[in-house]
């Protein structure tokens, strides 16, 4: 049984003549016959009384034509969407990214996303990367934003990763307070006799910053410990002390000021990433695209803290 069969099924019981139906689907009537007698010897019965120049359903024909119809209407159905689909006016994105990511490039990406294509439902998962990469492997995800810093590894799966982003980590302080140093850049040993504003401790950001600490011997001076991001850089705008983030953060954020580390450099590399074994939507090429575009635009305008890296190189292969 196929669509065709149907559709002349449908068209003959709806006019009550073969040639009629025929001509109406541009068909040639012993084309359309042989059609109907397939779907006949098929269903194993009759669907037509056929008489001279005149046609009606038989009991088979009667049950088959409201089930034919409802086929043909779901096969349209599915046409207009996977139109819809194509033209990008329908769809999902299930976009996943780091905390410090969403306060910056996720936001602006998502922003020009969602005015270029107002009909693509976007669902946005904040988490770790390590979570991010076990949510793209058990399929949870389209794509994720994940951060890998200072060499810390970002897990072994089966990803293609492509490095989008290098961004160095800078240390933040309330732009009301006077500055931490007069220099436009900063030491880890000046850091450490500062108050220090620490993330969660399941933060990368925070494992690089205490990796960094343990190796060159200073202490941190820590005052509140365990925060999430927003928190973060609400506890520096306060004064209640500085914190080392992503360079990134900084997006129009003027109650902020910043000024680089130095002895060691922090960097962390910011990549896209999703499943070898799968290949992305239409809607998710189009998010990707922009966040590509985005990311470029953010490297343009602040080139001594953010480099982007050429997307055309050869994707990673986790």
């Amino acid at each position: 049984m196929n669509l065709e069969q149907l559709q002349g099924f449908v068209e003959i019981a709806r006019l009550g003549h073969f040639t009629r139906a025929a001509e109406r689907l541009h068909l040639a009537q012993p084309s359309l016959s042989r059609q109907i007698s397939s779907l006949e010897q098929e269903l194993g019965a009759e669907l037509f009384h056929r008489a001279r120049g005149h046609i009606t359903l038989t009991a088979a024909g009667e049950a088959l034509l409201p089930r034919a119809r409802r086929m043909l209407a779901d096969a349209d159905a599915i046409r207009e969407s996977m139109a819809e689909l194509a033209d990008l006016t329908r769809g999902r994105v299930r976009l996943g990214a780091t905390p410090t990511l969403c306060v910056s490039l996720v936001t602006e990406a998502m922003s020009d996303f969602h005015a270029a294509h107002p009909g693509i439902e976007l669902h946005l998962t904040v988490g770790g990367s390590h979570l991010l990469i076990e949510q793209l492997t058990g399929g949870e995800l389209d794509m994720a934003l994940i951060t890998t810093s200072d060499g810390l590894a970002s897990g072994s799966t089966a990803l293609i990763r492509t490095p989008l982003l290098i961004e160095e980590l800078v240390v933040i302080s309330s732009a009301a307070q006077p500055a931490v140093t007069d220099e436009t850049t900063i030491n880890l040993e000046q850091l450490s006799q500062l108050p220090i504003i620490a993330f969660h401790e399941n933060y990368d950001l925070r494992v690089a910053t205490d990796a960094a600490f343990r190796a060159s011997g200073y202490v941190p001076q820590i005052v509140v410990e365990g925060a999430e991001m927003d928190a973060v850089l609400r506890f520096v705008e306060r004064g209640l002390g500085v914190a080392v983030v992503p360079a990134m953060v900084l997006l129009e954020r003027p109650s902020l000021r910043s000024v680089r580390l130095i002895d060691p450099q922090l960097t962390r590399t910011v990549s896209v990433a999703h499943r070898s074994d799968v290949n992305p939507t239409r809607a998710a090429t189009a998010m990707r695209r922009t966040i590509v575009t985005t990311a470029t635009k953010m490297a343009e305008h602040n080139p001594a803290t953010l480099r982007f890296i050429d997307m055309s190189a050869q994707p990673a292969a986790d």
